[in-house]
């Protein structure tokens, strides 16, 4: 008889509030802060791995907190989507973590005493961790917005650290545009609840059969609102560019890599489980197209590299969106292994613009130059995440893209294959866009900053340590490990899009395992 593994599954969760409410009691005592916050995101890191490979081998890992039937109370789910997921992001924030240890306090607070935010910078993270998880592991959709406002409130946190007037009008933007989305999806909700009687997942793919068409139109199309406006989807994306640039740059890391993916995690989750027969995949494929085009317009706009990312991660969010419009098998397929891989990429290259700030003093592409002989390794480290991000072959980012195109191809429709145009299109304007920021601040010298006093001029640039370098190198092999692992990476996903286009797998591992009464 296997071992059952599902009694880990809440640990993924307690063991970030834990830790959260033991670097909050230990404010002050940074060495045991930071002892907390690494042992407990390395622990998660290795039951994620645990619950992968058992959601991969025996099924979804399904508990039913407190013995309750799936009916009366919480159900928590982690099938292979689920746990692709889970681990992907434990090992980003374990990066981000082992980085802002290694950098000090230094940079989280510009213009005070530079320690008076670390205190609550663990237990913020700690806590992101928490509601980052328990979106992934939600089997009703009420503990799904709880995961939501943990991360809501924990984001805020982080993203006004240091109290400068720019974080706190950047985080107070950021608060108002996820409440908005936040209200639009518990009145969805609760129209849900009203309709079916309940809000469990595997409940509602049964009862949302047996109502009328129009309604569960209605209700699909609110919680798609909802989860837009979280993962940046145009033409609710405006807020992304201006809140992410002013953050510290291991915040903005783990917002880039992780936040906009929770939201289309739900939209995934949802399309397919709850609405196969009311979807807007038309709607999607045209927001998918905008998301692209206008993200990408945007990147290659900037001077700024911070803004200029942002601007790429909204782009990118349109290759997403697409995998899940087109809603074949392979298309599914392509955009969570698309998910892993931009995740990976996309905290990358936001370390490593930390790098560039500590070596040049600024993300101005004007106030740069010479960057790759000043400093070779942060050049390196640059330049392979960013022609992963364009898809240059044989990195992963080219083979999701492929995989991508070749489900919109097959798709067939005219705009599938226009979709197929704009990705394409926004590749190369992607690549344009890292090629000019590497051009700029790494390969040329700027005569801006010779006449101007840059940073840059007289040796006067701030030597790295290895706790900063370590863990951004770690990353970056991270995201080779994912071109060469791509096979097997792409077979778990391609599973895991069967699974979620049959649904009985879901199904059955939570109403035929005692949830139903």
């Amino acid at each position: 008889m296997s071992p059952d593994y599902a009694p880990l599954v809440p640990l993924m969760v307690v063991l970030p509030l834990i830790g959260a409410g033991l670097t909050l009691a230990a404010a002050g005592r940074t060495v045991v802060q930071r002892a907390v916050s690494l042992t407990v995101l390395v622990g998660m890191t290795g039951l994620a791995a645990v619950l992968l490979w058992a959601a991969d081998t025996q099924g979804p890992q399904v508990v039913f907190v407190g013995g309750w039937t799936a009916t009366e109370g919480i159900v928590l789910v982690v099938d292979r989507l689920a746990a692709l997921m889970i681990i992907v992001s434990s090992v980003v924030m374990l990066a981000v973590l082992s980085y802002s240890v290694g950098q000090g306090a230094s940079s989280f607070d510009e213009e005070s005493d530079g320690h008076s935010p670390l205190p609550v910078f663990h237990p913020a993270l700690l806590v992101l961790a928490a509601g980052v998880t328990t979106t992934f592991i939600s089997g009703d959709l009420f503990h799904l917005y709880v995961g939501f406002e943990m991360l809501l409130s924990a984001s805020f946190v982080l993203l006004t650290l240091g109290g400068t007037v720019e974080r706190v009008r950047a985080g107070t933007t950021y608060v108002l545009v996820s409440l908005l989305s936040s209200v639009i999806f518990l009145a969805a909700i609760g129209l849900v609840y009203a309709a079916t009687g309940t809000i469990n997942l595997a409940l509602l793919s049964e009862r949302l059969g047996e109502i009328p068409l129009g309604t569960v139109a209605l209700l699909n199309l609110m919680l798609l609102i909802g989860f837009a406006v979280k993962a940046a989807v145009f033409p609710m994306s405006g807020w992304l560019p201006e809140s992410y640039p002013t953050a510290p740059a291991p915040v903005t890391a783990v917002f880039a890599g992780l936040l906009t993916k929770v939201g289309v995690y739900a939209m995934i989750r949802t399309q397919t489980l709850l609405f196969p027969q009311a979807r807007f995949d038309d709607l999607l494929l045209v927001a998918a197209l905008l998301t692209m085009i206008v993200g990408i317009l945007g990147a290659i706009a900037q001077d700024d590299i911070k803004r200029m990312l942002s601007f790429t991660l909204v782009s990118h969010i349109g290759f997403l969106i697409f995998g899940i419009a087109v809603g074949s098998t392979h298309g599914l397929a392509s955009a969570i292994f698309y998910v892993i891989h931009h995740i990976t990429v996309q905290t990358t290259l936001f370390l490593v613009l930390g790098l560039v700030e500590r070596v040049g003093g600024s993300s101005d592409t004007t106030k740069l130059g010479d960057l790759a002989r000043i400093s070779p390794v942060v050049g390196v480290l640059f330049f392979v995440p960013a022609m992963n991000l364009a898809g240059i072959p044989p990195f992963s980012g080219f083979l999701g893209k492929v995989g991508l195109v070749q489900a919109g191809v097959a798709e067939g429709s005219w705009l599938a294959l226009l979709l197929v145009a704009g990705s394409v299109l926004t590749s190369l304007l992607t690549l344009y866009a890292v090629a000019k920021v590497w051009g700029r601040a790494f390969w040329s010298e700027n005569v801006a900053g010779i006449t101007g006093g840059g940073p840059l001029r007289g040796g006067h640039h701030q030597a790295l340590e290895a706790g900063v370098l370590v863990p951004t190198a770690a990353l970056v092999v991270v995201g080779l490990a994912l071109t060469v692992l791509a096979g097997p990476l792409f077979d778990v996903a391609t599973r895991a899009a069967v699974d979620l286009t049959l649904r009985e797998p879901y199904l059955l591992a939570v109403l035929g395992s005692g949830g139903a009464p």
